[in-house]
């Protein structure tokens, strides 16, 4: 199958930058921005993107659909998409790309099957293409997953992990369980340091003993609010594949507490471009600690 035409829903951090590359292989790259952001439209201009005027003309026009969306949105847009998909007499198929658990990808694909459409299961690991030193890496799985492999190339791999769906999808969580649960331990001991009156003696006995842990706060915890309210939602859905195989889902409903603190702070209204790279982890964590108990 030649891909002409792929459609992004939508274009956030991630789906800029995806979307970006495949534009760059010479690829029609359409999607939705209908009652958008001005910054969404901003970004979807920016990466050449090409708008078209509802989900039916989306689904009419393109030859592969890719959802990039907070995983919270993933299902209800998937069933959107499915419906526009039957009112337009046209199915094309569907790559859930989102932070999702197995069982939601698992679901998803049988809204996909009930109007036709091959159901490609996908998750995202690295920073979006041309942003970080390493090429993005879409893991991707299922019967019919052999149809990204034209996206290739261009700041990211398509990595084939099988014909089985939700396989992609726990790559995705689990991976991120540990990358972004990490983050969320840290800065929930950084908080509570503060939040105890120990902070200074706990900053100088890491130093020594657990530096990269200390150097790892110092880096992650006063940017973490920007990412924290859409990071809510991946924690939630690593807790239901956790719970999935009968692993604690506790952790990541802890950590998924911990990015309610952060969204809730003011920093939470920054983005990735417009973070305040001045703010320590020190001026960072007492705005924390005056929202612990806010109602």
């Amino acid at each position: 199958m030649v891909l002409r035409t792929v459609a992004i829903l939508s274009p956030g951090d991630m789906g800029e930058g995806v979307g970006a590359s495949i534009k760059g292989q010479g690829i029609d790259v359409i999607t939705v921005l209908a009652g958008r952001s001005n910054e969404t439209r901003m970004r979807a201009e920016r990466a050449g993107f090409r708008e078209v005027a509802d989900l039916e003309a989306l689904v009419a026009e393109a030859d592969l659909v890719l959802s990039i969306i907070p995983p919270e949105r993933a299902e209800a847009t998937a069933a959107d998409v499915a419906a526009a998909m039957k009112r337009a007499c046209a199915n094309p198929p569907f790559a859930d790309m989102n932070a999702i658990a197995p069982t939601t990808a698992n679901r998803i694909a049988g809204l996909l099957a009930d109007v036709g459409a091959v159901f490609i299961d996908g998750g995202i690991i690295g920073w979006p293409p041309f942003k970080g030193e390493n090429q993005t890496k879409l893991y991707v799985s299922g019967p019919d997953a052999v149809l990204m492999d034209e996206l290739d190339g261009n700041g990211k791999i398509i990595i084939q992990i099988g014909e089985e769906i939700g396989r992609a999808s726990a790559v995705k969580m689990v991976y991120a369980s540990v990358t972004k649960g990490t983050d969320s331990l840290l800065t929930a001991a950084y908080t509570a340091a503060e939040a105890l009156g120990v902070r200074e003696i706990l900053e100088a006995e890491w130093e020594k003993s657990q530096p990269d842990a200390l150097v790892r706060m110092g880096r992650r915890v006063p940017v973490l609010p920007a990412d924290a309210g859409r990071w809510i939602g991946e924690m939630e859905q690593i807790a239901e594949t956790y719970a999935s195989v009968g692993v604690t889902p506790n952790y990541h409903r802890g950590a998924a507490d911990m990015y309610r603190l952060l969204d809730s702070t003011p920093f939470g209204r920054e983005s990735r471009e417009t973070i305040d790279k001045t703010r320590t982890m020190q001026d960072s964590v007492k705005v924390y600690v005056r929202y612990l108990n806010a109602d």
